[in-house]
């Protein structure tokens, strides 16, 4: 029986207005809007009035202009399929979805938090509860959806979203043709964060002449790698009324997000990849319940870069449980430029001796300290025994070395496999499996993290020698993904979602068995950057990039998906290098964190004084790496970050307006100028001066009551600024 429509009811949350609103049918939906213009929100068109339209015959009129869409996406297996030719194009608006009815509409303060829990129920009895959160002094939203089985009989679900955005625009009375824009961030090994900004015509989202048949445009990652193909974040810009609306899922696999589009309104969800994205599928039990991984919203009026700083805002909650160490963002060098993978005891040292006196505080050893087989280039994963010949005394000696000159060793594993000519490697009853045979990718097994076994053998090899050597600092690296899922469960995704709880669950057990471990969360570089495995570590490796020209484009990317100060960046220095190549490569750490390497014990007197300013710029810089806001200015950047082009400048303001730290990067010329004429807003309020520089190009312009910091600089420098009122 359908039930009145009843008014929205709004409820405010920080800066933002959720608006939850009910259909004649009692199914509900949600809108995101910036509190400050939710009385701009337009009233929306009912039907369509083209002449295509009209000529329908009557007994089809009127023809409606929107389509109902749910605040939350849900397949229930057995309960229909999708109709409208949306087959194989997404499980959104499900018949699952479509007769969810909303039961109750709730909001909760405990502590700090407000929550607005909406309790929905499905045709056949179950219960799914929607919960919208914001912690006081947060900007930003966390949305989980729970699904209960609150009947007599099994149930499989194959698709839960974790959000799911309704409505865009609310500022649009009707199709709001060329407002709405699309941004998502691609991402590839060594070649991390490329924004991308599309109309919505463009992706093919513009609906039909009538509201027959779905639109839609689903993206995401499968397997262990979530940031191998594309950044799990997404965002609708309408361009028109200047807000944003963005998503950031927090999850370590397989992961989807989707713009879906039938009627005048655009929707937006996401959370982990469904059956037919990800072969995800799960069963529960009468009284059994499951829960989404968690995603975070924001809406803005502002920029993109505003939306970008809310997001990232929320890893920030996350590191208060870092040691102590991590508040000045100690610098480090790690040997893997330097030795390719055949580190020494002696060449360890020999690095620290030259690192004596400077602000670097930490050095990693990386990959090739434990024994392999003849034939292995690389890694030898599995065994992990300390290679005799390269470390006589074992890791110990070397890493009390390190810490007599004042360095805080570290050591590299990748733990979560195995490689051939190891023992471990034929310990298949531990590793997973997938249609029945040990899964295999290259030269890589991989521990069944779902085993308790798996787990005490690795504290056995893993936490054992961190301990044992005094290690202070474990880099994590992980350079393969696993694929669509294992065997174990009712279903290949399910297998890799509960494998992944437990790759994370070993990750909280070295830092409660070693409280004051820093830990890198690497893999190749920057396949795993998404917050909840973030929120294990210290920091992650921006990418693998090395010496390549598109270090700065990466890095500056990064800050707008990752926290700065978690985004470490590397700085490979060899003796070859120019003055000028040395700043371009030390100017790109202050986008994040400083990591040193290559030949530091070869570089020449005046390159080492290049050095030490540059490390002494950083330490000044760390305040406002460590908070502010960033804004990324990139001009006339061609399509190729291998040979690029243009200038790039990223401003990181204090969150007061007190200062902010301005990082150059010039690339080729466009024409045939041999400078380029760079130009950077400086949102400080009144006058303000350059308090310090490195590398500074010899003409630079800086007006008293200016907002511009204007210079001259040849192709492919590196400049930083440090700006403060005056």
């Amino acid at each position: 029986m359908s039930t009145a429509p009843i008014p929205p009811r709004d409820f405010l949350l920080g800066d933002t207005l959720a608006r939850y609103a009910t259909d004649s049918a009692g199914r509900a939906q949600l809108q995101l809007l910036p509190a400050a213009l939710a009385g701009r929100a337009a009233t929306r068109r009912q039907h369509l009035d083209t002449p295509e339209a009209r000529a329908l015959p009557a007994k089809w009129q009127p023809i409606g202009a929107r389509s109902w869409d749910s605040l939350v996406q849900i397949k229930i297996r057995g309960e229909g399929e999708l109709r409208g030719r949306a087959q194989g194009r997404t499980l959104r608006n499900t018949p699952s979805t479509q007769d969810l009815k909303l039961a109750d509409l709730a909001v909760s303060t405990t502590d700090d938090v407000t929550t607005v829990l909406a309790t929905l129920r499905g045709a056949a009895g179950w219960t799914v509860e929607h919960r919208l959160s914001w912690r006081t002094g947060d900007r930003a939203l966390t949305s989980t959806t729970r699904l209960s089985n609150t009947t007599a009989a099994p149930i499989t679900v194959e698709h839960l979203s974790s959000f799911s955005l309704n409505g865009l625009s609310p500022f649009a009375s009707d199709l709001g043709t060329g407002r709405l824009h699309l941004h998502r961030f691609r991402s590839a090994w060594a070649a991390e964060g490329r924004h991308e900004r599309l109309a919505a015509e463009a992706l093919h989202l513009e609906p039909a002449w009538a509201p027959f048949a779905a639109r839609s445009e689903r993206y995401g990652q499968i397997g262990s790698t979530p940031v191998n193909g594309f950044f799990p974040w997404g965002a609708v810009e309408d361009a028109v009324a200047g807000v944003f609306w963005g998503a950031q899922l927090c999850l370590p696999g397989s992961w989807q997000l989707e713009f879906y589009r039938q009627g005048d309104e655009l929707n937006f969800s996401g959370g982990l990849a469904d059956r037919d994205f990800g072969l995800w599928w799960k069963t529960l039990a009468p009284g059994e319940a499951f829960e989404t991984p968690p995603a975070w919203l924001a809406v803005v009026a502002g920029t993109l870069d505003d939306l970008c700083d809310r997001l990232t805002a929320q890893q920030t909650r996350a590191l208060a449980s870092q040691p102590a160490s991590e508040r000045d963002l100690p610098i480090l060098f790690n040997e893997f430029c330097t030795s390719w993978g055949s580190p020494t005891h002696d060449a360890m040292l020999a690095a620290a001796d030259r690192l004596a006196g400077t602000p670097v505080k930490i050095c990693v050893v990386d990959d090739g300290w434990a024994e392999r087989p003849p034939e292995a280039v690389m890694q030898s994963n599995g065994d992990w025994i300390v290679d005799r010949q390269k470390f006589p005394g074992g890791l110990r000696p070397t890493f009390n070395a390190l810490r007599a000159r004042n360095l805080a060793p570290g050591v590299w594993f990748e733990f979560e496999v195995c490689n051939p000519g190891s023992a471990a490697w034929d310990c298949t009853h531990h590793q997973l499996h997938r249609d029945g045979v040990v899964l295999r990718v290259g030269g890589r097994r991989f521990w069944d993290f779902r085993a308790q076994a798996t787990h005490d053998f690795l504290a056995e090899k893993v936490i054992a020698l961190l301990r044992d050597s005094g290690a202070a600092y474990l880099k994590v690296d992980y350079n393969e993904n696993l694929g669509v899922g294992c065997d174990g469960t009712e279903s290949p995704g399910e297998g890799l979602r509960q494998h992944l709880q437990g790759v994370q669950r070993f990750f909280r057990r070295l830092r409660e068995e070693l409280p004051d471990l820093l830990i890198e969360n690497c893999s190749s570089g920057g396949h795993r950057l998404e917050p909840s495995m973030l929120g294990l570590c210290a920091m992650g490796s921006f990418s693998d990039a090395h010496e390549s020209p598109e270090i700065p484009i990466i890095a500056a990317n990064l800050q707008r998906l990752i926290l700065p100060r978690q985004s470490q960046v590397w700085a490979v220095l060899r003796a070859a290098d120019t003055p000028a190549r040395l700043a371009y490569s030390l100017a790109a750490t202050f986008l994040g964190r400083c990591c040193l390497s290559g030949e530091i014990h070869a570089l020449s007197p005046e390159q080492w004084t290049l050095v030490r300013a540059a490390l002494d710029f950083y330490t000044r810089a760390v305040p406002l790496i460590r908070d502010g806001s960033t804004r990324v200015y990139q001009e006339n950047l061609g399509p190729s970050w291998r040979e690029p082009s243009g200038w790039q400048a990223v401003v990181r303001t204090a969150r007061d307006g007190s200062a902010a730290l301005v990082v150059v990067h010039t690339f080729a010329c466009t024409s045939n100028a041999t400078l380029h004429d760079v130009r950077i807003p400086i949102a400080i309020d009144g006058n303000w001066c350059v308090s310090a520089s490195f590398a500074a190009v010899t003409q630079t312009t800086v007006g008293e009551s200016s907002s511009v910091l204007r210079f001259a600089a040849a192709p492919f420098t590196g400049t930083a600024f440090l700006v403060s009122r005056s």
